[in-house]
């Protein structure tokens, strides 16, 4: 059971900053509606850094998405794996379930199934898994059960594209006009990513493309910037637009 009246809302990214780049506008506009917010990464982002060895920088990573999650009053938590090694199972699913248990979430954000890196795709595939059998009392975690089924959304991949170059379209925009500033300060928390890309990238549009991004999505229903969602409508799930719901005119349902 809760210990809170408050709703609770997870965002589960495969590395420290993919919460931040896509749905953190969103948590923000739950945060002033009243929800508690917690973020988690199935990853430690020890592959970030193109000059520290792991530990380094996945105990840099991890305090910066600890520093994030505070911007929102929020909670951060690390399943644990490490980049690349990302799998789908037994162990890697159990801690994921653990993790929905701890939280206790009303709504769950996490990856498109489809996206340009398997590391995303293994994460939503657990995240959904673990939504849907965090109440099985036969499985056996730190955590007891959890006996709800959450409500589930996908974020958009990244660019909005899928790994054929496909336009993955939303179907739930957000309006986060109002809240771009601290979207954009959480994803500042991530400073170590900056130099990373640039060695590793070539880039230095950390922030400005995720602004565009944003942009785009907000052209689509006629304001500023939004973020795109899909909700996932499975067997068990809960099927009204909880978003709309919560959001109201912030929210245009396609």
């Amino acid at each position: 059971m809760k210990t809170s009246n408050k709703k609770r809302v997870l965002a589960v990214g495969a590395h420290p900053d993919d919460v931040e780049i896509l749905c953190a506008g969103t948590l923000a506009l739950l945060k002033n509606n009243g929800w508690d917010i917690a973020t988690a990464t199935i990853a430690n982002g020890d592959c970030g850094s193109a000059t520290l060895n792991r530990d380094e920088i996945s105990t840099i990573r991890m305090k910066e998405a600890e520093n994030s999650a505070k911007l929102l009053n929020g909670k951060y938590y690390c399943v644990g794996n490490r980049d690349v090694y990302l799998f789908y199972d037994k162990s890697t699913l159990e801690k994921t379930i653990n993790l929905i248990r701890t939280v206790k979430p009303d709504l769950v954000i996490t990856h498109s199934p489809v996206d340009y890196m398997s590391d995303h795709e293994v994460t939503s595939s657990l995240v959904r898994m673990a939504c849907f059998t965090a109440g099985i009392k036969n499985i056996e975690t730190e955590s007891p059960p959890f006996y709800s089924i959450p409500y589930l959304y996908y974020m958009d991949a990244l660019d909005g594209k899928d790994y054929f170059g496909s336009e993955i379209k939303p179907t739930t925009l957000v309006d986060i006009s109002d809240v771009m500033n601290i979207k954009e300060k959480m994803l500042a928390a991530h400073d170590s990513q900056r130099s990373w890309l640039m060695e590793h990238h070539g880039m230095d549009e950390y922030i400005i493309s995720m602004k565009n991004f944003s942009a785009n999505r907000g052209e689509k229903m006629g304001v500023k910037y939004a973020e795109g969602f899909r909700q996932h409508l499975g067997h068990a799930y809960p099927q009204d637009n909880i978003l709309k719901k919560e959001l109201n005119e912030m929210v245009k349902v396609l």
